[in-house]
């Protein structure tokens, strides 16, 4: 009977090799591939060597492997120049990236799944803004024009569904959050990676939404993407996982508690209901005061009505009352001004753009704005 490959003796990973600092950074994360990291790691390599024209280096990240996965990586790392490898105690993608990520000194630092599902024809674009300095992540996308997608309706529907949940509750911009083919500067990373929690799977959606919030620069590359059939990820579990990070993530933003650079929806949708609710108070009032009065009582009566609604968000505050009162009054006033013969409908529609604006601006949420300060690198 043979012996388990987790008797093996594990070797230690040999310290990093110095042979001219690499422009670019890519971590394979693995746990129990030793069928798919071989072939996998050559061949990235070989595509490295054709077409990348910087130093590259390509770090196999081993997160607790109890297979061969490690004595193989070990072979790669010793016999082919750019290839190192590094071992963690524990499992978890996002851990592996993040271990992989902080050691690094290269400009430009990235990850691709093992299975090498999407084509690596997209690699060189996916980093060229990044080394140009014209945007601060790169992410690919199954799931943009252009982007050509060979797998299942379980997995593409799985995939479709989620990302939608993003647009919804944590209103994302970006089309593909779990795609396994990213790439960062280091000086984001380095200021990303201490505000990500997640160890797991949910690591790329966490990076991306706060990436997103803070106002960094992300590039999206349509991929092309052949699914794995023998893929080992547990479908369910990492579902449940990803909808506790979206909860998570959702009520820090909510709170305040991540850097970010517009209202989150928690924010803007009171904010939306309240203006509303304003708007129809002033056309109601209208008739019978006079504009400014009209404006005033419509405004401090949806704020007084909305209080147990609104709780504690910055939005129910004083000074936000004041910021709107100020906002909404000068836009009557200067539209007075300019065309004193207008009628409600033009009173209606630049009050309406005032409640935009203090949204867009954000000081009607009454809070102190948040600097976001990237570190340099």
């Amino acid at each position: 009977m043979n012996q388990p490959w987790v008797t093996l003796p594990v070797p230690a990973p040999p310290p990093p090799r110095h042979r001219g600092e690499p422009v670019l950074d890519l971590a394979v994360p693995v746990f129990n591939e030793e069928k798919d990291l071989e072939p996998s790691v050559r061949r990235l390599h070989a595509h490295l060597r054709e077409t990348f024209p910087y130093p590259f280096r390509i770090t196999v990240a081993d997160n607790a492997s109890t297979d061969a996965t490690p004595l193989i990586a070990a072979r790669l790392a010793a016999e082919l120049p750019e290839v190192e490898w590094t071992r963690l105690a524990e499992k978890g993608r996002g851990r592996a990236l993040r271990a992989a990520w902080s050691a690094s000194s290269a400009p430009v630092v990235g990850y691709l799944d093992v299975d090498l599902s999407t084509g690596l024809a997209a690699l060189l674009p996916l980093v060229a803004p990044l080394l140009s300095g014209h945007s601060d992540l790169a992410v690919g996308t199954r799931l943009a024009p252009g982007a050509r997608v060979v797998r299942g309706p379980k997995r593409e529907a799985i995939s479709r569904c989620y990302n939608v949940l993003l647009r919804c509750t944590l209103s994302v911009g970006f089309s593909d959050a779990q795609c396994g083919f990213k790439a960062v500067r280091r000086d984001a990373a380095a200021w990303l990676l201490p505000l990500v929690r997640d160890p797991g799977w949910f690591f790329d959606t966490e990076l991306l939404v706060i990436a997103e919030r803070a106002g960094l620069r992300i590039h999206e590359v349509p991929v092309d993407w052949v699914d794995d059939p023998d893929s080992r990820v547990a479908l369910l579990s990492t579902a449940l996982a990803d909808l506790r990070g979206i909860a998570r993530v959702g009520r820090s933003l909510a709170r305040g508690a991540l850097p970010s650079r517009r209202p989150p929806r928690s924010y803007a949708v009171p904010a939306a209901v309240m203006a509303l609710a304003h708007l129809l108070l002033y056309a109601a009032l209208r008739p019978t005061a006079a504009a400014q009065v009209a404006n005033a009582l419509a405004l401090l009566a949806c704020w007084t009505l909305a209080q147990p609604v609104l709780g504690r968000l910055p939005l129910s505050a004083p000074p936000a009352l004041a910021a709107r009162l100020a906002v909404t009054a000068g836009s009557i006033a200067v539209l007075r001004h300019t065309a004193p013969g207008t009628g409600l409908r033009a009173e209606l529609a630049v009050l309406a753009a005032a409640h935009l604006a203090l949204l867009l601006a954000r000081p009607a949420f009454g809070g102190r704005r948040r600097r976001t300060e990237r570190a340099a690198s």
